[in-house]
């Protein structure tokens, strides 16, 4: 029989060997915090591309890949798994666009990535390809201005916020018209943000703050009309002015959405092999606070680790999604794990039925000139680079830009340039959308190569003139990064990339038609208006006189298959690269 004094001694030590246990390491106290589970689905790039990509810009590692009907079911399938998710996107949403949204001015992918679940995304260049105004319709609503709502529908605008942190409108550059038709309210004419800097989401009972930003150099590679009024900030300064905002409102973890990144030598799709590019030097200048940049633009894809921050791109087109995982201290509300993986789009799950209504309510506008034979070819036309940067499929923009330029009044073209960026698709021999004949190419598979509807100009540039343009695509010291300019037939040349700046192109290698250009003699040079304005840099062409415009670059591609049909894929010979 225990005795009384010795049951309480019995009991003290038990109780103090419960307390012990429920204060040892692996149990929590007050004083620790619980860690909150924070999903983040991420994509980029994704211009327009609502029906599943024809070609090479359909796989992903071999898989068939895309499609805004099976990214919404891989969307809500991936949510399932956390309650706390938010669904962002790196930029280009929309902007050189399939037929089925670039028809109706990417009215579209707005409605299907706000019915997939998009809830944050950055501006990305191609946002400004019809101008900033039309941005703020994609985000505000409203029928065109001058094509009104196409499917007899009205366009409530995005549902989803766009951040647009360094880009800044100063209103002293605009007209009040302009100002007002946006509903631009402001005390003062200091330039602000275009769009909200920065969005803070409250997940799981911690805050997250999402930064979004566009490249720097986005006046360069767009038409410049379409950013007047605008100045684009350095990405990483602006970040991290930021960040002191952020933390006043009690946000420290943070995320931002850039569309700008990188390019790796290899590896697969959640892999980071030799990354090199932009990204590098903006993420290791960003503050140590942010903990994730969702970057994108250059169409790779990669998850990375650079310093102490986890960086990723989920390619384009819709093919994949990075899921990125996260671990938020609900005390100090700070990340203290991270974790990505690329996912890959396919297409063996049922389509949205959400987002197939959408689609289906614009198909039937767009089906009677989408589907129109306009010609053939015999094999694919693509724009893989030769060593020299010239592509079978550059070779034949050039050649339907030179044709439709040759018999103005005012004096026909010479010879024409296409900027490479500017061919969105290949021309895929065995593309059958509707039924149609291998070989044949609708109006629609032309459209996706040339979405941009830009218009032809022809203006007088000395042979001088003509040979700085050349020398203006080596803009940067990497051989990887130049802008090679597509050429028409006749105009040939040779370059030495290993010679110093200005001095690469050898002046007695071009020619016209066999003929040695002449420094002070004047040509007719044709290009599209994103060219004559200085796009990607090259200024020289700004410098043109006597223009003329020749119409709509996607109708001349569209008359030249036509009449040349079926069209051959030609043999790049017609640029000549020495080292």
């Amino acid at each position: 029989m225990i005795r009384r004094s010795a049951l309480a001694a019995l009991l003290a030590v038990s109780t103090a060997l419960l307390l012990s246990a429920f204060n040892a390491p692996w149990m929590p106290t007050a004083a620790q915090s619980e860690t909150v589970s924070v999903q983040i689905l991420a994509f980029n790039d994704f211009h327009g591309s609502l029906e599943p990509p024809p070609g090479s810009d359909g796989l992903m590692a071999s898989t068939q890949a895309g499609g805004v009907e099976y990214l919404a079911m891989h969307l809500g399938r991936l949510k399932e798994g956390n309650p706390n998710t938010l669904v962002v996107a790196a930029g280009d949403n929309i902007g050189a666009s399939p037929l089925l949204s670039g028809l109706f001015h990417d009215e579209p992918t707005i409605e299907a990535l706000s019915a997939a679940g998009l809830q944050v995304a950055a501006v990305g260049n191609h946002e400004f390809d019809e101008g900033w105004t039309e941005l703020y319709r994609m985000q505000k609503g409203g029928c065109h201005p001058t094509d009104g709502c196409q499917d007899d529908t009205p366009f409530a605008g995005a549902q989803f916020e766009y951040l647009s942190a360094n880009v800044f409108l100063d209103p002293r550059k605009t007209d009040k018209a302009t100002l007002d038709k946006i509903g631009w309210q402001t005390t003062d004419n200091r330039p602000r943000p275009l769009l909200p800097a920065y969005a803070i989401k409250e997940v799981g009972g911690v805050k997250l703050g999402l930064i979004g930003m566009t490249l720097k150099g986005t006046p360069q590679i767009v038409v410049p009309t379409g950013v007047q009024a605008l100045t684009f900030h350095d990405e990483a300064d602006t970040a991290n002015k930021l960040i002191p905002v952020l933390e006043k409102s009690g946000v420290h973890a943070i995320v931002v959405l850039l569309h700008e990144g990188g390019v790796p030598t290899g590896g697969d799709y959640n892999g980071c092999d030799g990354l090199s590019g932009a990204i590098l030097q903006i993420a290791n200048r960003m503050s140590n606070d942010v903990g994730v940049i969702v970057s994108g633009h250059t169409h790779r894809a990669y998850v990375c680790t650079i310093g102490t921050k986890l960086v990723t791109s989920a390619a384009s087109f819709g093919r994949l999604i990075t899921d990125i995982d996260l671990g938020i201290d609900k005390g100090t509300g700070k990340i203290v794990s991270k974790a990505a993986r690329n996912v890959i789009v396919t297409r063996d799950v049922p389509r949205s039925p959400a987002v197939a209504s959408i689609l289906d309510r614009y198909r039937p506008f767009y089906a009677a000139i989408a589907h129109k034979v306009v010609g053939s070819i015999r094999s694919d036309i693509t724009r893989k680079q030769n060593a020299a940067g010239e592509s079978p499929l550059g070779d034949l923009i050039a050649d339907a830009q030179l044709e439709a330029t040759k018999d103005l009044s005012k004096g026909g073209a010479d010879v024409a340039f296409t900027n490479s960026g500017g061919l969105r698709a290949d021309l895929v021999h065995g593309q059958q959308m509707t039924g149609e004949q291998p070989g044949a190419i609708t109006y629609s598979e032309a459209f996706s190569v040339k979405p941009f509807s830009n218009r032809l100009i022809v203006t007088t540039m000395t042979g001088g003139m003509i040979r700085e343009v050349l020398e203006q695509q080596f803009g940067t010291s990497a051989p990887g990064h130049d802008n090679i300019l597509q050429v028409s037939n006749g105009f040939t040349y040779g370059y030495d990339r290993t010679r110093q700046p200005g001095r690469r192109v050898d002046p007695a290698s071009i020619k016209i038609n066999g003929q040695t250009v002449g420094a002070t003699r004047p040509y007719r040079v044709a290009m599209n208006e994103f060219l004559a304005t200085g796009g990607n840099g090259f200024t020289v062409f700004t410098s043109g006189t006597n223009s003329s415009d020749a119409g709509l670059d996607i109708d001349a591609l569209v008359a030249y298959i036509g009449k040349h049909s079926p069209v051959e894929a030609m043999t790049p010979i017609r640029i000549m690269r020495v080292r």
